[in-house]
């Protein structure tokens, strides 16, 4: 493959060139690696990526990145959560969100019913992600369509409705309202942990988890059924054991059922307690990395840069990427409360040196090692771009941007499975650490 020559002219018609020939280099890279399924940036990344630094100037490139990494952070998600008084909404919320019921943040749980007016939550981490409280829906003079206007229907992407005990008419009504209206629905089934605990009281000698559940699930649908609704689907959940029951396979639902950012939002959203909803996060994050990486391309492209400027929104990355797995100091104190273990025992098991020391120190370490294949990458862009240091560090620095936020997120994603392994006894808890990406060129 030839590259060809940079004509002659101002600074930013050559850092363009840079950019125009980046995907070339890329190519390059990829062809070059030595682990193919842990480093290479996809085909579809990399159309995306031409496209967006198809004839434009640096600045424009840089703008363009940006805006497109502010859509994917403000995109809002609004999710609904309504039900009867007492079946628990209040109390999924705050699980949703990472809350305990103590937390200032969280939403007011109780007995009786506490919701009197819709009341939003943000999500502690994303606040373009909003969780509605609505008011129960089981008085007598319940009307769907009223309550639908009441609570502002066209605000909410999808409506989650919950029962503790029993599914009712007027479940149906809601749903029936809210499909009609071209807007998704799921039924919630809560409490259930608090349902086996009280069968196996009831007959100890013959409790059998799974079949008490399938008797659960399938007492949901005929109640369902009979009230008129057809196909319907319930997922039964606990909100003190989310890792337990349907809680993940409700997320995949939601989530094949959402498109572009606002799946990438819900994915990102919702807790790490599986390492099912580990491996879905980490694959929604890795493919933006190539963004910020053009994004570091571009700044150390300009003349007089270098890598080091993309300190501060690296390490703003590496940071949402930690809370994003749970790895921070306060969802592992609320994980721990939850899991009923001590702290120290979640912490033991962070052993990514990223995930130990998360500071400039350690950063401008694994952006070292990345300048080693930074250099090789050089090589390749000076045989190619003659006399153009500027783009040669340009080019260094998409590397090593993408190295490091590559090699993190896989570190954060296994040092997550080891927590969740150790707090709740996963059978699929991860072992070791990935190879080295072998990000090389021959």
């Amino acid at each position: 493959m030839t590259i060809g020559r940079i004509p002659s002219g101002s600074p930013r018609l050559l850092l363009a060139c840079l950019l125009l020939r980046l995907r070339e280099l890329v190519w390059e890279m990829n062809s070059s690696l030595r682990h193919k399924d842990t480093m290479e940036i996809q085909e579809m990344d990399l159309r995306e990526m031409g496209s967006v630094i198809q004839s434009r100037v640096v600045l424009e490139v840089s703008s363009q990145v940006q805006s497109l990494l502010d859509s994917l952070e403000t995109t809002k998600l609004e999710i609904a959560v309504t039900g009867e008084s007492g079946a628990g909404k209040s109390t999924f919320i705050n699980a949703l969100l990472g809350l305990s019921d103590g937390d200032p943040r969280a939403a007011a749980t109780g007995v009786i019913e506490t919701t009197a007016v819709p009341t939003s939550y943000s999500h502690p981490r994303l606040p373009s992600v909003l969780l509605w409280d609505l008011p129960g829906i089981g008085t007598p003079c319940f009307q769907a369509e009223r309550y639908l206007e009441q609570v502002g229907l066209e605000r909410y992407d999808f409506f989650i409705i919950i029962a503790s005990e029993r599914f009712r008419e007027n479940h149906v009504r809601l749903a029936r309202a809210v499909g009609s209206m071209g807007k998704r629905f799921y039924f919630v089934r809560s409490k259930v942990d608090q349902d086996l605990k009280a069968s196996q009281r009831r007959r100890p000698a013959r409790f059998e988890e799974a079949q008490v559940l399938r008797e659960i699930e399938a007492d949901c649908l005929r109640q369902l059924r009979n009230e008129g609704l057809d196909s319907p689907k319930v997922f039964l959940v606990s909100s003190f054991e989310l890792h337990r029951f349907d809680f993940q396979r409700l997320q995949d639902t939601l989530a094949e059922e959402l498109e572009g950012h606002k799946r990438h939002a819900l994915l990102l959203s919702f807790p790490c307690v599986t390492a099912a909803a580990v491996e879905k996060k980490k694959a929604s994050l890795r493919k933006h990395i190539w963004k910020k990486a053009l994004l570091a391309c571009a700044v150390s492209a300009l003349p007089g840069q270098n890598l080091h400027l993309n300190i501060p929104m690296l390490m703003k990355t590496l940071h949402s990427y930690r809370k994003s797995f749970g790895l921070d100091d306060e969802s592992l104190g609320v994980l721990a409360l939850v899991a009923s273990k001590p702290r120290h025992e979640l912490t033991s098991q962070v052993c990514s040196a990223l995930g130990k020391d998360l500071s400039e120190n350690a950063v401008h370490a694994v952006l070292s090692q990345a300048a080693l294949y930074g250099q090789v990458a050089a090589r390749v862009v000076k045989n190619k771009v003659p006399l153009f240091d500027n783009m040669v560090a340009g080019a260094i620095s998409f590397v090593g941007a993408y190295y490091l936020l590559h090699t993190a997120l896989d570190s954060f994603a296994q040092d997550a499975q080891r927590v969740l392994g150790r707090a709740f006894g996963l059978e699929d808890e991860a072992q070791g650490y990935p190879p080295e990406p072998g990000f090389i060129f021959d």
